[in-house]
């Protein structure tokens, strides 16, 4: 019979094999159900047996639910920055430099360079230790940074264990860690749909993405990372070529796109060819980095206090183009939001047309001084969205005129608002402004909310059209005949979308929540709510007070969820949707919540857990009886310790005697 300790070991090897397949080679052997439920069993064995638990567990992908503290530590080779450079001639400055070094030092062999595109990210220091990762640090100062290996473990193309023969005792692996263009873009999507500002560029948000408080938030941000430098003593290497080759062969991601350039022609050729292909990439560049290849000639060649004398970024220029901002356009999103957007004279930037840009706000036009007819300068913020950055204002109209900021909304003619500190203008007609309602309906569709599937945007368009669908409770109104009246809509059709309304009634409160569309009340707060108040009454009766106690609710928050549920017309559209058969409350515990099983004993929390949050536990006590204690003493009955449980309070409790217990012992003390 497989023993607890084989069984973790059989998982644990499976699903790192499963993952490197699916995140490197893009393939898969088996079902995301299948991998799910394998993950599954190796969290609730992890939880039940934690000596058991190996340093390269998947499960540490998905992160923690605690709070991380980062500390200080320093860098046994220092991060150095490198010398930035644009010109041809600064280039060649930089090889007569490293001649003149190396002839200094009497070395005539030739150079050779390595060509590697720039990534835009956050440089990291990855340590590993007999085959494991241990530890990972930022930049920093360069001398020193900060300790994120948790939020570092959630990457998924980073290897936690190696398997190779010729793995060094201790060596370390620097890297870029970025967020892919694609990610990027679907997170600013779902900021938009929650009513909040989005991210600026990928960068920034990488950046503000490692540094997260909780690695499993980190782990939603789907971060990735290429390596690109290996170092450590007595590595068997002599060039940096072969130094990427071993780390290829164990099984680190390196980017494709590198060199070995024999001289500064082949040099030119690889920065002229990535200038253009590299907006294909699915990730920022901003640059090339060219290095030495030969690690003897770069230990000559040496470093200044900054940077190395072997190595130079070339970067290329922000691409500009002229063109004439023909009128100004204003859109209104769901929550009522009015973004302006410039409508420009097609013109050609970094490989593709460009007929439009975003002015964001009326802060920005007045910044800018833009008026219509001007030649503006144009260029890709951040490789990806299109903006204006100035004006050619020798070129202007002397007829020209400031632009006035509309006052009412292009759609409904309804006065716009401008709440103070907001830079944006908003239409507050949300019940029968077109682009607002439509905007609500397709928020409530969407598959994080009610998953209607076979209904999209542009049905929707054609049921408010038809006047069918006003808001999101006339879904569950439909009937075949109703859809009929929709062009090109026939029986498999009518048939798939009404199948998709009744499937919505299964979906869980959390999600329902969420599809309301509560100004600033995303799908992750949405999850916490529900669970703090079990269904929808219990919230409708909340007090700003109350709503306060919900971890990351804040004032605005809490006070737009109070005037959602005092507005009559919400309370009416409620009641329309509990009678459609929705759900509005959160699933029955499979165990009894109002006796006293635990009268007279107190725990302590700590750690994450598999079937409930720490604050459902905390419930669970008290609602049996128990009561919950924030430090561990000599008094204290029971510490509750799940995945990643603090090791202070481990210690203190095994000092003290203290009882420490799983989740799965706590659920069986529930029965009596």
């Amino acid at each position: 019979m497989q023993s607890v300790q084989q069984r973790i070991q059989e998982l644990t090897d499976k699903l790192n094999y499963y993952n490197d397949l699916y995140y490197k080679k893009h393939q898969s052997e088996i079902s995301d159900y299948e991998f799910d439920q394998l993950l599954k069993e190796l969290e609730q064995l992890e939880a039940q047996y934690p000596a058991y638990k190996l340093p390269h567990s998947p499960t540490q992908r998905v992160g923690s639910d605690l709070d991380n503290d980062f500390p200080t530590v320093a860098h046994q080779y220092p991060m150095l920055s490198l010398t930035n450079t644009y010109t041809a001639e600064e280039i060649q400055d930089f090889e007569t430099r490293i001649q003149k070094l190396l002839a200094e030092n009497d070395v005539n062999e030739p150079v050779e360079y390595f060509c590697e595109l720039k990534f835009d990210g956050v440089s990291i220091s990855l340590i590993y230790e007999n085959g494991y990762l241990v530890q990972a640090i930022t930049r920093g100062d360069g001398t020193q940074g900060d300790d994120v290996t948790a939020n570092v473990k959630t990457i998924q193309s980073l290897p936690l264990k190696l398997i190779a023969n010729d793995l060094p005792a201790r060596f370390e692996v620097r890297g870029e860690i970025f967020m892919p263009v694609h990610i990027f873009e679907e997170l600013n999507k779902q900021l938009e749909e929650e009513g909040k500002e989005r991210y600026a560029n990928p960068r920034n948000t990488a950046s503000g993405s490692i540094k997260l408080k909780k690695s499993a938030e980190v782990a939603k941000r789907r971060l990735d990372c290429y390596v690109y430098a290996l170092l450590g003593e007595n590595l068997n290497i002599n060039t940096h070529s072969e130094a990427i080759h071993l780390l290829e062969k164990w099984n680190f991601q390196v980017s494709p796109t590198y060199r070995l350039c024999k001289n500064l022609e082949e040099v030119w050729q690889y920065i002229h060819f990535w200038e253009t292909a590299r907006h294909n990439l699915p990730v920022e560049t901003d640059g090339v980095v060219i290095k030495v290849n030969s690690l003897k000639q770069q230990t000559i060649l040496g470093a200044t206090a900054k940077s190395p004398r072997w190595a130079i970024a070339y970067k290329y220029k922000a691409e500009v183009a002229q063109t004439i901002l023909q009128g100004i356009t204003y859109q209104v999103g769901r929550t009522g939001a009015v973004t302006p957007v410039a409508e420009l004279q097609p013109v050609l930037l970094a490989g593709t047309i460009i007929k439009r840009a975003s002015l964001h706000n009326a802060n920005e036009i007045e910044r800018l001084g833009v008026r219509l007819g001007d030649v503006v300068l144009v260029e890709k913020g951040g490789e990806i969205i299109p903006k204006i950055t100035g004006v050619v204002l020798e070129k202007r109209s002397a007829e020209s005129q400031p632009i006035q900021y509309i006052t009412h909304c292009p759609e409904c003619n309804t006065p716009l608002i401008r709440k103070e500190g907001e830079a944006q203008h908003y239409c507050p007609n949300e019940k029968t402004c077109p682009p607002q309602v439509k905007g609500k309906i397709e928020h409530f569709i969407q598959r994080k909310a009610l998953n209607i599937e076979h209904l999209g945007g542009e049905t929707i368009e054609k049921l408010y059209d038809l006047n069918l669908v006003r808001n999101v409770a006339d879904l569950y109104d439909l009937t075949a005949d109703k859809l009929a009246l929709l062009p090109k809509f026939k029986a498999k059709s009518i048939q798939n979308v009404l199948q998709g309304i009744e499937n919505s009634k299964k979906v869980p409160f959390e999600q329902v929540l969420f599809g309301l569309g509560i100004r600033y009340v995303g799908a992750t707060t949405a999850q916490k709510l529900a669970k703090h108040f079990q269904n929808i009454d219990n919230l409708q009766q909340a007090s700003l007070e109350s709503l306060l106690q919900v971890e990351e609710v804040g004032e605005r928050i809490a006070q737009s969820i109070i005037n959602y549920f005092q507005d009559e017309d919400n309370k009416a559209l409620l009641q329309r949707l509990k009678a459609a058969g929705l759900q509005f409350a959160l699933a029955e515990q499979p165990f009894s919540l109002k006796n006293q099983t635990l009268s007279g004993k107190t725990f302590v929390i700590s750690g994450t857990f598999e079937t409930m949050s720490r604050e459902e536990l905390q419930n669970t006590i008290e609602k049996h009886g128990g009561k919950v204690l924030s430090s561990v003493s000599a008094k204290l009955h029971y510490l509750i310790a799940g995945k990643e449980a603090g090791p202070s309070k481990l210690e203190k409790a095994q000092r003290l005697g203290v009882r420490i217990i799983n989740e799965q012992a706590f659920l069986e003390m529930l029965k009596g």
